[in-house]
């Protein structure tokens, strides 16, 4: 019998896929990565599957690439050559929701946005919220640590993460963390496995912290700029004046422009940037005050939202700002972060390098905690970026590490930044983090070469 042969034979009929256009189907993220050519897919529907895929592949030393949705932007669950495609997409069991204890506990193929409704359903929210909300899934989410909207407010996946179960490498069970809000016995191993991106282990349940939905709905805050500095420095100056946003979103130019392009919304010319601020009404006079500090910084117009349809409309438009570049062309997606303080000169850098490479850029920003996703648009059909590209993509980089900051906020490392790490990590962090890969995956199949 042949090693796919007893891969079928280890688990229930119609979980492996071996059909090469199938398998295909399942090797690429949103990258323009080519992937290499998987020798089958696992679709896991059960802990148990994922067990056995793990012993056989330790056993015929096969890697294995775990993989949610495919929405990573990174790279990090492309299939390399050879390897086995582990799906957990159909792994979508909410099994706990408890409002007393403020947890939940899901499999990692839960949709993000379902997590969040089911939540909604007593009272409660699930606080992290990445633009692919609808179509993310939670193990997505914490193999690349996400944030999203609200992080200013909330923080990232890890800071909702109280407790993982977990594969290893040779198909043993490991459970970290608790149900507790509160917990330091031995090692963070729970933090350690949130932004793993697959290299570590397998997760096949979480458990999630939930909060108190608001009670009324969030007021939200809609300012135009004459330019992203502009918009920068309201940043900085709703953030020094204390006030506690739960969502600080800014677009340039070339981001409204095309999303004008798609959906008509009305750009007027001057508009060269746009702040979306929101504010719980945990918070009274918080609305009040960040439309007043974007007048005092420049704001040419400022809208408050009166009604829930007026915010959905106001972060509707926020959560086009993705698939409207990709009409664009294709993308090489970034998300460098920097100190809060330097962000209207991160801003200001990333305009000059596109001026002075001919590079499109097109920037979203999660401005409330530093995080900014210059996009960088370019042909369809090449391989890969041009020259220019990259060259703006290394200036960017670099200028995100000289002003205090880092590669990635929360889309991971994977297959793209690992040309970059040594700016960022140097060689004594970078041989710990082998040494910690070594422990959890001795033999090096879980998502060769992917992170770090």
């Amino acid at each position: 019998m042949n090693a796919v042969a007893e891969l079928i034979e280890a688990l229930p009929a119609g979980r492996v896929l071996t059909d090469p256009d199938v398998a295909g189907s399942y090797a690429r993220d949103q990258t323009f990565l080519e992937p290499g050519k998987p020798l089958c897919v696992v679709v896991a529907q059960t802990r148990d599957d994922v067990v056995a895929t793990m012993r056989w592949a330790t056993e015929h030393r096969v890697p294995v690439v775990p993989r949610g949705a495919g929405t990573g932007l990174a790279g990090g669950a492309t299939a390399i050559e050879g390897c086995v495609m582990l799906s957990l997409a159909r792994m979508t069991e909410i099994r706990e929701l408890s409002p007393a204890d403020e947890i939940a506990v899901v499999e990692p193929g839960v949709i993000t946005a379902d997590l969040d409704r089911a939540a909604r359903e007593h009272g409660m929210m699930y606080a992290p919220d990445p633009s692919s909300h609808e179509i993310s899934t939670i193990g997505g989410n914490l193999a690349t640590n996400a944030g999203g909207l609200r992080c200013v407010k909330y923080g990232v996946t890890r800071d909702s993460t109280l407790g993982l179960e977990v594969v290893l490498a040779d198909g043993r069970i490991m459970d970290t963390g608790r149900r507790t809000m509160k917990g330091v016995t031995g090692y963070d191993l729970t933090g350690l496995f949130v932004g793993s991106e697959g290299t570590l282990g397998v997760i096949t349940s979480a458990i999630l912290r939930l909060r108190r939905a608001p009670a009324v709905p969030p007021v939200t805050i809609a300012a135009e700029f004459p330019s992203p500095r502009a918009a920068g420095d309201a940043v900085a100056a709703i953030v020094a004046a204390g006030c506690q946003p739960s969502l600080l979103e800014l677009m340039d130019r070339n981001t409204l422009e095309a999303i004008d392009d798609w959906k008509n919304i009305g750009l007027e010319p001057g508009v060269n940037a746009m702040l979306i601020a929101q504010a719980e009404g945990s918070v009274p006079g918080d609305a009040a005050e960040m439309a007043r500090l974007c007048e005092a910084n420049g704001a040419s117009f400022v809208a408050v939202s009166s009604t829930q349809e007026e915010t959905d409309e106001l972060i509707g438009l926020r959560r086009l700002a993705y698939t409207a570049k990709e009409r664009l062309g294709a993308c090489l997606v970034e998300d460098v972060c920097v100190p809060r303080s330097v962000l209207p000169d991160m801003i200001t850098i990333i305009e000059e390098v596109a001026a002075r490479h001919d590079a499109m850029i097109c920037t979203v920003a999660h401005a409330g905690d530093g995080n900014l996703h210059p996009v960088f648009i370019f042909d369809r059909g090449l391989p890969e970026p041009p020259a220019n590209v990259w060259a703006a993509a290394d200036e960017v980089f670099r200028a995100a590490l000289r002003l205090g900051g880092t590669l990635t906020g929360e889309h991971g490392v994977g297959l793209l930044k690992r040309r970059w790490l040594g700016l960022e990590s140097g060689p004594v962090v970078n041989e710990v983090q082998q040494g910690i890969k070594r422990v959890f995956d001795p033999l090096g199949i879980l998502n060769p070469g992917k992170a770090i």
